[in-house]
């Protein structure tokens, strides 16, 4: 009888237990169709029903030769938008009163305010229009919404951290099933990014080089890569934690999106549409939840370098995981590459 495997995260001091012994196929993962999440009679994000949601902080329309971008204001609501972004109704994190913004200070000693934003970008008009299934001009319009939150956001003196973040089906989260994304801003830079970040500029120290670029370097021939475009580069990661889990990384070193070109968005959205298709028809629309992780301090742009963690929701952390920070993983990286790889070689070509 042969041995699990122990394999150490590329950046992180975590180890995953890839189960080469009791290894699963995606297919294994398939089952049968349910709503993702309990539909209601009324879905406050789609068209006609912008009065069920506070104000769009900003809204995309078609103009006659390019997107206009506006906002809700003096109690009117824009109609036949393309992209709309709204305040969360049941905000994590709330935007600070003028006397708190001037006298704020970091948390520290174990307590603090949770100061920031928490906004929603409904994706689409259309009620089922997710990337899978989106077209990608729609998708080149969700990337420059994130951006112009981000952009937006980060400028703002108490925000330290913008974090980007779907939720897709009820397992992971997502309380309504109109296409949506939402974005977080946080005091401080959270634990995950911020221990990625210093230990990006140990290996930068150690070496003279970007960490994130010398792993696609080493990925890029090897069994774990899915797609290798001009400007992105897609690859489950050798130590994966998540069943048939991929990350999205671009080529050029930048430690944020905020200095994509016209064409990277074009590809970002292309190869954005076409992973999660190859992981909606190799495991049967599974939910899911993906999250970008960049750094906006200039002190961060030598060593870091932005990435999109992609997670499906295939199986359940149980008393192991909870209680050692350690995980188990049954569908090997290598495994999950070339299903991933074998759907996208099948799917019709999506010109981006």
């Amino acid at each position: 009888m042969g041995h699990n495997e122990l394999r150490r995260d590329y950046l992180l001091d975590r180890w995953v237990v890839i189960a080469t012994e009791r290894s699963r196929r995606p297919t294994d993962f398939i089952k049968q169709k349910s709503p993702h999440v309990a539909e209601n009679k009324a879905c406050p994000l789609c068209p006609g029903n912008e009065r069920m949601t506070p104000p769009a902080i900003m809204v995309y329309l078609s103009g006659e030769d390019e997107i206009r971008v506006d906002k809700d204001e003096n109690g009117f609501r824009h109609s036949n938008w393309l992209i709309r972004c709204i305040p969360n109704l049941y905000p994590a994190f709330t935007a600070p009163d003028e006397a708190l913004a001037h006298g704020w200070e970091e948390p520290s000693e174990g307590f603090g305010y949770a100061i920031g934003h928490h906004e929603v970008i409904v994706e689409s008009p259309c009620h089922e229009e997710h990337p899978a299934d989106a077209s990608v001009p729609q998708l080149i319009l969700l990337v420059n919404a994130y951006l112009d939150r981000v952009r937006n956001l980060s400028a703002k003196s108490y925000v330290k951290y913008v974090s980007v973040f779907r939720n897709y089906g009820l397992e992971a989260g997502a309380s309504l099933s109109h296409p949506h994304s939402q974005i977080i801003t946080t005091p401080f830079v959270p634990r995950t990014v911020r221990e990625e970040i210093t230990a990006a500029e140990r290996f930068w120290h150690m070496h003279g080089k970007c960490v994130f670029c010398d792993i696609m370097a080493r990925e890029i021939d090897g069994p774990r890569i899915v797609l290798a475009d001009r400007y992105f580069t897609v690859v489950a990661p050798y130590a994966s934690v998540h069943p048939m889990e991929f990350w999205i990384i671009p080529r050029r070193h930048t430690a944020n999106l905020l200095g994509l070109t016209e064409d990277e968005k074009r590809e970002l959205a292309g190869t954005l549409k076409k992973s999660l298709k190859a992981l909606k028809d190799t495991v049967g629309d599974p939910a899911y939840n993906f999250g970008f992780h960049f750094s906006t301090s200039r002190s961060d742009e030598e060593y870091y370098h932005w990435h999109l963690e992609v997670y499906p929701k295939l199986s359940v952390w149980a008393g192991f995981e909870k209680n050692t920070g350690m995980y188990i993983n049954t569908v090997t990286p290598e495994t999950a590459a070339a299903e991933l790889k074998k759907a996208i070689e099948l799917a019709p070509q999506t010109s981006v």
